[in-house]
């Protein structure tokens, strides 16, 4: 322990790795949650204002607008209400008040209008108009019916059937209907971008604090020493793959802890117990939106650790912290930049790497196939990248000890 202390202070002390958390709790707390909550995600739009950033800084207020606003629909998403939604934003948008027209759920009914209720669109207005500008209210029924329709005809076209369909149908019938419905905007920025983002970011940082952990000790030439000591090299591998693992569950508990107490100063708690089809109407998974942010919260942390040993390999197999960064960088980065390029099976292996594949897959209906028996990724998400970093932890040993021999 008290070798693991020490190799952990000393991984503390180094430049690179304090830069690194400073500007990853910078980009993460201050620019993706508190400027993006009261400033250019949030912040009320003047009715002159084009892009994000001529929004006023007043967000926490104009969330609170915006929730009560949501809650004059009687907190289910019925036919009524969605009718009443429709009413009530067309009165708004006659009134000629921009402002108050930005802070109603125009978003979320456009969404739904255009993926239920196609029929009603017209031509020669889809560029010009919103179709909560003129459909009428009256036409917006069967809205459950329609959804299950529209999710058993993406499940065709994506060749999801047989066995599979009938899987991620089963999942499907588990969620419930009517929907809960208050304010989900916030709730989907942190669903739909500051959760899948979190994991490139960390990647980034954790790349440059760990590559030194192993690779350190060539450029600084101490690597000699540690043959010396009475702990010798392998007591001193365990401690500094420790310390590397520590350092980065630190990281992620320090973007935790502020990322959810800005969610909770901001937004606060309402709106938890919607379901996530409220976000993505043909999700199949039976998930409100903490359940979703909890699987978030731990498919990043299950995967920082993965990508810490993953690190720690890599610090180990190489003499040079330039290069140990740039392989750390090429596992994440890399398969993100040759995803397009590759077969969709190929698409999925690669997301099993630590921090590259999303926690967005909850929303998505991709499965996995093992002897006839099928597994919704997310699953896997949770426990293949985290498997995977642990076992290239022995490996590491056994390559600093190899070239420690040399």
């Amino acid at each position: 322990m008290e070798l693991f202390w020490w190799e952990h202070k000393r991984l503390w002390k180094r430049r690179s790795t304090r830069i690194s958390v400073f500007l990853c709790l910078l980009y993460v707390l201050v620019f993706g949650c508190i400027l993006s909550y009261q400033w250019f995600t949030f912040g009320s739009r003047p009715g002159s204002g084009n892009g994000s950033f001529d929004n006023r800084f007043d967000g926490y207020a104009n969330i609170r607008i915006m929730q009560q606003y949501a809650r004059q629909f009687g907190g289910e998403l019925t036919d009524e209400a969605l009718q009443q939604m429709v009413r009530e934003y067309q009165a708004v948008l006659a009134s000629g008040d921009r402002e108050a027209v930005n802070r109603t759920n125009w978003m979320d009914m456009n969404s739904w209008l255009r993926s239920l209720y196609p029929e009603l669109e017209i031509e020669e207005q889809r560029f010009t108009h919103l179709m909560s500008d003129y459909v009428d209210p009256r036409d917006l029924t069967g809205f459950y019916e329609r959804r299950q329709k529209i999710l058993e005809e993406f499940l065709a076209v994506s060749d999801q059937t047989g066995a599979e369909g009938e899987y991620l149908l089963g999942m499907n019938e588990k969620v419930k209907i009517p929907f809960k419905y208050s304010w989900k905007e916030g709730w989907q920025i942190v669903l739909g971008s500051n959760l899948p983002d979190l994991g490139m970011v960390m990647a980034l940082f954790l790349a440059i604090a760990l590559s030194p952990v192993f690779a350190g000790e060539w450029h600084d030439k101490t690597s000699s020493l540690i043959l010396t000591t009475r702990n010798g090299w392998k007591k001193a591998a365990r401690a500094k793959i420790c310390s590397g693992i520590a350092l980065a569950a630190e990281l992620f508990a320090m973007l935790f802890a502020g990322s959810v107490g800005a969610q909770i100063f901001f937004m606060g708690t309402e709106g938890w117990d919607m379901p996530i089809q409220n976000i993505k109407l043909i999700a199949v998974a039976p998930l409100n939106m903490l359940q979703a942010e909890i699987f978030g919260y731990v498919f990043g942390f299950l995967g920082v650790i993965g990508f810490a040993g993953l690190m720690m390999l890599i610090s180990a197999r190489v003499k040079s912290n330039f290069a140990a960064l740039l392989l750390g960088l090429a596992a994440v980065y890399g398969p993100m930049m040759i995803d397009e390029y590759l077969p969709f099976w190929a698409q999925k292996g690669m997301d099993l790497l630590p921090l590259v594949g999303s926690s967005a897959d909850i929303f998505r209906t991709t499965t996995f196939c093992f002897f006839g028996h099928y597994i919704w990724s997310p699953y896997l998400l949770l426990t293949v990248p985290v498997a995977a970093g642990l076992a290239c932890v022995p490996f590491a040993v056994k390559g600093w000890a190899r070239r420690m021999k040399w």
